[in-house]
């Protein structure tokens, strides 16, 4: 067959020239061994089934969740690919189908990707940076025909692996099922597969956090209901005068903050602390578990050891490396950049970044400027209506306000951490998308996370006391509204959190299609009206489609939405169902965008999610000494705790004990007592209870971190990381192709027959993934002439 053929379609506005490649027998040989892909030495049952459906079953309840899957296929021991071995191998004597397509693709993408078209030292090399200067316009492999399926009365062994995941995954009716996930893996390779493992499993985990929360948030409902404070401030119509949150602002009655108070008691309540602990120990027990997890998947898939010894240095490594040296696990020569050089370009980048955060702070000032000037704005407008909303509308408009700010300057940082990577010379793909992952991380975690935590942590902590306020370029700092900074954090948790996913998720359903349909509309063929249109081939057709973007903006949106549930739960017990709900549509949403609305990527191997995971340990980190600040200095649930038991135990008067006499001085100047919210004398000068409760709250941060921290170390230590049966079958495996590939051909044929007389393996993860249907790994390059 021939190695190289052209097509060409052309209308009155465009000529489109098409370059199919075919990579012939010897050469997909040559580079399998290269690229040490693996191939099967021997097929095992696959016995698969999650670990819902092994509890289901023993608990004798039908599983909603299981459908029966077309072609399910065999697993198989595998080992490194050598040419002169070629006859052990299973399934060697047909040429056509002893590659996967997936693995024809990487092929193909390997020479494209490191091919010189230039001087190698400029970095002139690869079909990456051709698209980059548009010389030519697309490289992608073909996708496995249509999605469409032919007609409702199909036979599911005609289905093409495309229209497989498109009828039993990519539909809205499909979002209590499992995911196919040997067939995703079979058709886009295991880096988007462990995506969707890791979505799935983070979706199902999210599952007892949500019922746990919402049991949690419907006990704050019924303490409402019979709160003593509560009531105290809805009945006292004019006993506690209160003093002006602002120079111009009038005195207003605390009465007036009735709702307020009570809706703050719905996130602010002795459960709070029940489920603080229960969202750390249930991220630690997470992550532990996703461990194993994502160990019996890189077994299963071939990619146990991948990053150590198999992932190739990167095309753009090899090109501009100035040094080469020997690889210490392979041996072989290769491309070395110097690490103090590297160390040197990093640090250089870290200032950008520095800079950045800068920035992001600097915005963040900006709102809270906004929002005090907005509530003195609106308190001075004269309407009743809008006078007793001031606070309100500052703080939700804030909201939004930042939410805009946070979403601009997302946009710009990530372009600057793409220049700075590639500058920093990282010699895997792997390397490379950690140190741009860490990069992008850390600015994101200043962008989205500063407001809240300046809100849960630092307002209302300087504002002073009436007559001696203290000033931020001479506007009163912020206090917090009057039912404290808890409902506040937990608006602003949902402004950022929901908005920002309902934003997401518009963005995934509507931009893709209408990107498709001017692409489709600039490329369509002109044809009279009531024609039918032209059949298209299958690479015209595909290069309809989008370009995949790739998984780091699906990975980011999940690890942020991670850390709002879990470093500000205190505050939003709901919010862990908020994110279950999200993840349910966006499974199919990404599902669909890969199935539908993007051209097939390239396959890409990977040993795990990289880099996200220990960003999640940091953020479980993180959650636990936040939630114990949160508790101990920003909820009611000390100061409440500790009246109980100095003054009255069921709360009578404690309004009163938390509102402060205004200073003489004060009040002499307007000729008005009024009280505020603080724990200081008639002078102003803090209180016995004011030390008293720091103390208490100092004591209980060091309580509750040790004993969650002590708990977590427990769980992270009896549970392994891989599972027992996957550490034997990585052994055997591996002294199995030892015997298979030694010259004693004879001892490894009985070595394999007594092998598969005594296996059965087990956990294998469910799912099903055959070869595609059309076998050509075609990967077509477009130029526009």
């Amino acid at each position: 067959m021939d190695t190289l053929r052209l097509y060409m379609t052309e209308d009155k506005k465009t000529r489109v020239h098409y370059v199919l490649l075919h990579a012939p027998w010897n050469v997909l040989c040559y580079y399998a061994e290269e690229l040490s892909l693996r191939v099967p030495l021997q097929a095992i049952p696959n016995v698969s089934s999650n670990w819902s459906a092994k509890v289901l079953e023993k608990l004798r309840i039908s599983n909603v969740m299981y459908e029966e899957l077309p072609a399910i296929p065999m697993s198989h021991y595998t080992c490194q690919f050598k040419v002169n071995k070629l006859s052990r191998f299973l399934g060697s004597d047909n040429h056509d189908t002893f590659f996967t397509n997936t693995q024809r693709h990487q092929i193909l993408y390997e020479i494209l990707a490191r091919t010189p078209y230039g001087q190698q030292k400029r970095g002139e090399v690869g079909v990456d940076r051709l698209l980059n200067e548009e010389i030519f316009t697309a490289a992608f492999p073909l996708h496995d025909g249509p999605y469409e399926i032919p007609s409702k009365d199909f036979a599911s062994h005609t289905l093409t692996l495309r229209q497989m995941l498109y009828r039993y995954w990519a539909q809205w009716g499909k979002w209590n099922k499992y995911q196919p996930l040997d067939h995703i893996r079979k058709y886009f390779g295991e880096k988007i597969a462990l995506y969707f493992a890791w979505l799935g499993f983070y979706t199902g985990w999210l599952l007892p956090a949500s019922v746990v929360g919402t049991l949690v948030f419907i006990m704050g409902i019924f303490l409402m209901l019979f709160d003593t404070p509560a009531m105290e401030i809805c009945s006292n119509k004019e006993e506690y005068l209160m003093c002006p949150i602002c120079k111009i602002c009038p005195y207003w009655n605390i009465s007036s903050i009735c709702t307020t108070y009570k809706a703050g008691l719905l996130f602010d309540h002795g459960g709070t602390i029940f489920y603080s602990i229960f969202i750390s120990l249930w991220a630690v027990t997470f992550l532990e578990y996703w461990k194993r997890t994502n160990a019996t998947l890189a077994h299963h898939w071939d990619c146990f050891d991948f990053q150590e010894s198999e992932e190739r240095p990167r095309p753009e490594f090899t090109a501009m490396a100035p040094l080469s040296m020997r690889n210490p696990i392979t041996g072989t020569e290769e491309p070395y950049f110097p690490e103090w050089n590297r160390t040197k370009r990093i640090l250089t980048g870290s200032m950008a970044i520095v800079v950045m955060i800068a920035v992001v702070l600097i915005f963040l000032i900006s709102v809270i400027l906004y929002r005090a000037i907005v509530s003195i704005l609106v308190a001075k407008s004269g309407n009743g209506v809008l006078q007793a909303s001031a606070l309100h509308i500052a703080s939700f408009t804030g909201s939004l306000v930042n939410l805009i700010f946070i979403l601009i300057l997302s946009r710009i940082y990530i372009s600057l951490a793409h220049f700075l990577t590639r500058w920093e010379m990282h010699r895997t793909q792997s390397m490379y998308d950690d140190a741009f992952t860490f990069k992008v991380f850390v600015f994101q975690f200043v962008n989205f996370y500063s407001s809240p935590i300046y809100i849960a942590f630092f307002k209302g902590r300087f504002v002073g006391y009436p007559g001696h306020y203290n000033t931020l370029f001479s506007i009163r700092n912020e206090d917090c509204k009057a039912g404290g900074c808890l409902i506040e954090l937990a608006q602003e948790m949902l402004v950022i959190m929901v908005g920002k996913q309902v934003i997401n998720n518009i963005q995934e359903f509507i931009v893709p299609k209408l990107l498709n349909w001017r692409h489709k509309h600039k490329l369509h063929r002109k044809e009279k009206a009531k024609e039918k249109v032209v059949a298209m081939d299958p690479w015209e057709r595909d290069y309809q489609l989008l370009s995949c973007e790739g998984l780091f903006d699906e990975y980011l949106e999940m690890v942020i939405q991670f850390g709002f549930i879990t470093i500000f739960v205190a505050a939003c017990p709901l919010a862990p169902l908020f994110a279950l709900l999200n993840n349910w549509v966006e499974i199919r949403l990404d599902a669909q965008k890969f199935v539908c609305e993007y051209r097939r990527p390239v396959v890409e191997r990977a040993q795990g999610i990289g880099i996200w995971f220990y960003i999640l340990e940091v953020i479980t980190y993180l959650a636990v000494i936040s939630n114990a600040f949160l508790i101990a200095f920003t909820s009611d649930f000390l100061p409440r705790l500790y009246y109980k038991y100095t003054h009255n135990f069921n709360l009578v008067g404690y309004v009163n004990f938390t509102l402060a006499y205004a200073p003489e001085t004060f009040v002499s100047q307007n000729n008005t007592m009024c009280r505020y919210r603080a724990y200081r004398e008639n002078d102003g000068s803090y209180s016995i209870v004011y030390w008293n409760l720091l103390a208490i709250r100092l004591g209980f941060v060091i309580v509750f971190e040790h004993v969650v921290f002590f708990i977590s170390r427990m769980i992270d230590m009896l549970v392994p990381d891989i599972p027992e049966s996957v550490e034997i079958k990585v052994k055997r495996e591996h002294y199995m192709a030892k015997q298979a590939l030694a010259e004693n051909q004879a001892l490894g044929q009985v070595f394999l027959q007594t092998e598969e007389s005594e296996m059965a393996p087990k956990e294998r993860e469910s799912g099903a993934a055959q070869d595609l249907v059309i076998p050509l790994p075609a990967k077509p390059e477009h130029q526009t002439l």
